[in-house]
């Protein structure tokens, strides 16, 4: 099942068009990587998720019901833009974003102290949040955002502002909520945290989509049969399927190669081959990373 599935979203402004045609599903129990550069559309899909604004055609259901009013209590939202209420204490604050999120008070209380002693912030329940530093302060937003136990849970850059232990916990926390049957979806820049994280991904470019799917299929689908190949001695390569991109001296008598496969095939043929020219230490396919495919498919990205 799909936590998750907008179906042809459109968003319009007066002058611009902010989503066109967007569909997309985001599986149940998943990792789902909201992806595009600035500009893009991402935001304004958020915001719709969240009931902040409306959309203008297509529909969204979350668990197989359209979406609604209520579903405000089975989301937990973490947006870029924090939003913490500066003078009030963090257990009160804690205390009254769990009650709207209908939580009563004996509960909340239970969750809110657990949370604070997992992140070892116990101590500051009764300090003001403008007291607590920008990283103190996120831990208390993402506890805000988690603790009612929402079935889907929307993070709009959650690792901005840790350093990277902090970052760190965040994201064993969020491994944790997904184990636990929580669904995911991630808002981020940073491929890297893509690639160690998300199990399937979006990408948005100019208001519309461009790449759906798993992430591991993605990466697939985008190789260019390239191989890195470690050896001793140089050589060349004799046409046929196989062809020298470049190749490098790394030291005395040792040589680090890049061979390309102009058609796809067995890596089996051309590893017999090379073994039959030269000593091979190392064979390894370069397989695109998610910030190369973004690059290519975005082309720079775009700016409102």
């Amino acid at each position: 099942m799909n936590a998750l599935q907008v179906e042809r979203v459109t968003k319009r402004y007066t002058n611009h068009t902010a989503l066109d045609q967007v569909s997309l599903s985001v599986p149940e129990k998943s990792i789902f990587g909201l992806l595009g550069p600035n500009g893009a559309g991402k935001t304004t899909l958020i915001r719709i998720i969240n009931q902040i604004i409306s959309l203008d055609e297509g529909t969204i259901t979350i668990f197989n019901e359209r979406l609604h009013e209520n579903h405000i209590s089975v989301i937990g939202y973490l947006p870029e833009e924090r939003g913490l209420y500066k003078k009030l204490k963090v257990g009160e604050q804690l205390l009254y974003l769990a009650q709207l999120k209908g939580l009563n008070r004996k509960e909340a209380q239970t969750r809110i102290k657990a949370w604070l002693q997992k992140f070892d912030i116990l101590d500051w329940t009764g300090k003001k949040v403008e007291d607590l530093s920008k990283g103190m302060a996120q831990k208390v937003q993402f506890i805000s955002t988690v603790m009612h136990e929402p079935k889907l849970i929307i993070l709009d850059e959650p690792f901005s502002g840790f350093d990277p232990v902090n970052a760190n916990l965040i994201r064993d926390e969020i491994l944790e909520l997904k184990e636990k049957g929580s669904t995911i979806i991630f808002s981020t820049h940073r491929m890297e945290t893509v690639e160690e994280l998300c199990d399937h991904i979006v990408l948005i470019n100019k208001s519309k989509k461009i790449l759906e799917g798993p992430k591991k299929e993605i990466k697939n689908n985008y190789k260019s049969f390239t191989f890195a190949v470690d050896h001793i001695g140089s050589f060349q390569l004799n046409g046929g399927n196989y062809e020298m991109i470049h190749q490098n001296k790394v030291e005395e008598n040792t040589y680090r190669s890049l061979v390309r496969m102009k058609s796809p095939g067995n890596p089996n043929d051309l590893l017999k081959q090379l073994i039959e020219i030269t000593e091979v230490h190392s064979f390894i396919e370069k397989v695109p990373s998610m910030n190369e495919i973004f690059i290519q498919l975005v082309k720079g990205g775009s700016d409102e």
